[in-house]
């Protein structure tokens, strides 16, 4: 016997799937296509009384990993403001964590990392000047830190691969201009931080689980040397890593904020970092707190620089003088001279979790990213390199992370 239906019932059950499936796909739509918006504008909230503020208009991206956003911040005349706020990201219900941020060379796309899937994330493009979404393409486990090759070609994003065992993970090269990844090439546990040199010709990326750092043949597309990193064990080696060191006295789970264990000689890479003119590479040894610096022709070590404790992040000015260091438990910055390795001065952060840096186009200013903890605001402190003396801070969203300058139209 057949069992009749409900009318009332059927006519409930399909007003409710259809509601979900509008809420559903509204939601999908608004976030896949890059909603934006104009944030009330925040001027200058942690400034000092007494700062100059710059002639001209500097603009800087930041991704808050927490909140699916990335913030666009202007620094000029006027003062520091967050002038918009763009989410990323398609999971309506878990954050998707945008994490890196890169911009084009010819300033007009910037390129935003998404970490969470189902399981793999996604490199996303963008129009730099509007914001409006120009498409995406699915990578490995965990896409962190990316950069735009200088010839404008390419996107590098390393897969950190945060997830599971401790196992080797890769590269990720995406064309830009139809998001086409070309190649993914393996390289380490946990790759972490990386870098072209200002040629193009060479990828450097930091293995945060292997204690090496890894160079690819960016013609190649192969692996061509690593560096093995561990305090007093130092080495320059061909082709790819083969021996993994134990993982289990890394930092796993912190992200750089554990303290390592007392002697500890592992390096613990967290970033690769060449100079101004490619024949150097310094790596921020986030477990012993130091810098190791290499000769890149000779692949040889060229000495170890005291840092401050939990070193994270680095970047270089322009003219190759100056190298700054975020400090992850230390909660500061540190501006060092790259010629002698001294700290020219450490300047405190308002919030802990200090994260990236990027210097401006003139490199005047140095611009870092806060996480902050908990409900904490992610913060924007800007640091002027010639008056060594933070100048201006602004909130923008939890768990500011990836950073990146970007030169938009007067």
């Amino acid at each position: 016997m057949t069992r009749k239906k409900n009318p009332l019932i059927t006519g409930v059950l399909g007003a409710l799937v259809t509601t979900v499936i509008v809420i559903a796909v509204f939601g999908l739509c608004a976030r896949t296509a890059g909603a934006m918006s104009v944030v009330p504008r925040v001027r200058d909230v942690k400034s000092p009384r007494d700062t100059v503020w710059p002639t001209r208009e500097y603009h800087v991206l930041i991704a808050s990993e927490a909140v699916d956003q990335v913030a666009l911040v202007r620094f000029g005349p006027q003062g520091t403001e967050v002038v918009r706020t763009q989410q990323v990201g398609i999971m309506l219900a878990d954050p998707d964590g945008p994490h890196g941020v890169a911009v084009s060379p010819d300033q007009q796309h910037y390129y935003v990392t998404t970490a969470h899937g189902m399981p793999y994330g996604s490199l996303w493009k963008y129009d730099a000047r509007t914001s409006a979404y120009l498409g995406k393409v699915e990578l490995g486990n965990f896409p962190a830190t990316a950069q735009v090759s200088p010839d404008g070609r390419t996107v590098w994003v390393v897969n950190f691969n945060l997830h599971g065992d401790m196992v080797p993970s890769d590269v990720s090269v995406v064309r830009t201009h139809d998001l086409v990844e070309i190649a993914r090439l393996r390289t380490c546990a946990m790759p972490h931080g990386s870098r072209l040199d200002p040629s193009g010709r060479r990828h450097y990326s930091a293995c945060m689980m292997d204690d090496v750092v890894v160079e690819i043949d960016a013609e190649a597309l192969e692996v061509s040397r690593h560096f093995r990193l561990a305090k007093g064990a130092e080495q320059g080696m061909t082709g790819a890593p083969t021996v993994q060191s134990s993982h289990a006295a890394h930092d796993m789970g912190g992200h750089g904020l554990t303290t390592p264990a007392a002697g500890s000689t592992t390096c613990s890479p967290t970033w690769a970092q060449p100079s101004a003119d490619g024949r150097t590479l310094w790596i921020a040894c986030n477990g012993t707190s130091d810098l190791v610096e290499i000769d890149v022709e000779r692949w040889e070590m060229r000495r170890r620089i005291p840092a401050r404790n939990g070193v994270y992040n680095l970047t270089v000015t322009r003219d190759g003088t100056k190298l700054i260091a975020t400090n992850k438990r230390d909660q500061s910055v540190s501006v060092i001279d790259a010629t002698s390795g001294h700290e020219l001065v450490r300047l405190p952060t308002q919030r802990r979790v200090v994260h990236g840096v990027v210097v401006s186009d003139d490199d005047r200013y140095a611009f870092v990213s806060v996480e902050g903890v908990g409900s904490e605001p992610g913060t924007v402190e800007i640091i002027d390199l010639q008056a060594l003396r933070t100048v201006a801070r602004v909130d923008v969203g939890q768990m500011a992370g990836g950073i990146d300058v970007v030169a938009l139209p007067r």
